[in-house]
This record gives structure tokens, sequence and C-alpha cells, in this order.
């Protein structure tokens, strides 16, 4: 389950930085030695590897903008509620600890519907071109993680 959520979160992360329309220009290993990580760069060399407009970079940029402001208040929420979820289980609150997780569960799937929103409305943007492109990336991305994680 837990590695399950992981799958999907690296999938989300790459959707969600699908419109930051940035090139890259160094190796994933010199990336990560920025503090950027590989889904960072990953997702810079996706976009890369689309050629954008500048129309269709505008478009995504105006996307994912609207996405975070959505997002935030629920990302607030979440962070505070995983931080009483510390203290929960610190001090041994068993009710606390299963209302807090709960909860926090329903925060995150806020945050993945907001997410898969605004890469469905990226998704719209592409050309059927791009849209295959952005499949083969991300199944590559992907097989990568999966690597990456053992698997």
């Amino acid at each position: 389950m837990k590695q399950n959520l992981m799958k999907i979160a690296a999938i989300g992360f790459l959707a969600a930085g699908l419109g930051l329309g940035q090139t890259a220009t160094t190796t994933p290993a010199a990336g990560a030695r920025k503090g950027q990580g590989i889904r960072a760069v990953l997702q810079k060399r996706m976009m890369q590897s689309l050629n954008l407009t500048d129309a269709q970079k505008q478009q995504i940029k105006t996307i994912r903008q609207g996405a975070r402001q959505t997002a935030q208040p629920v990302a607030q929420e979440l962070k505070q509620n995983r931080q009483a979820l510390a203290a929960a289980v610190q001090a041994g609150d068993s009710v606390k600890i299963q209302q807090l997780s709960t909860l926090i569960g329903q925060e995150q799937g806020q945050v993945l519907a907001i997410r898969s929103d605004a890469m469905s409305k990226v998704v719209a943007v592409l050309t059927p071109d791009q849209k295959a492109k952005m499949a083969a990336f991300r199944q590559k991305a992907q097989d990568l993680l999966g690597k990456r994680a053992g698997k």
C-alpha cells in the first residue's frame, strides 16, 4: 500500500511539474547535487522533450498557478495535521491518532484530486504528438523510479 502510494505520488509530482517549461542543462546526478531531486530533473527534461510553444507554456503556467492556489490551504492543513499526528503518536493517544490519520488521508486525496484535475487540463493543451511523447517519457520515468525503489 505504501509503495503504491509512493508511486502515485511520484507520478503526481511528475504531472504537477509538467508546466514548468524549463529545460534541463544538467545530468540527474548533477541536478540532485544542487538541491534538485530526480523528479525535478525528470520534469524539466520532459518539458524539454515536449517542445512546447510559448502559448502552451503560458497556458500550463496559468493552470499550475491556479492548482497551486487551490491546493495551498489544503496543504497547510495537511502539514498542521501531520504535526498534530506526530504529537499524538508521542503522547500515545490512540483515538487522536485514528482521527488525524483519517483526516490526513482525506486531505491527501483532496490534494491528489486538485493535481489530477490540473494535469487533465495540461494534457488538453498538448497536441496528440506531445501526448504520445509525454506518455512514453512518463513510462520511462516510472520504470526509473521503480528501479530506484528496489523493484
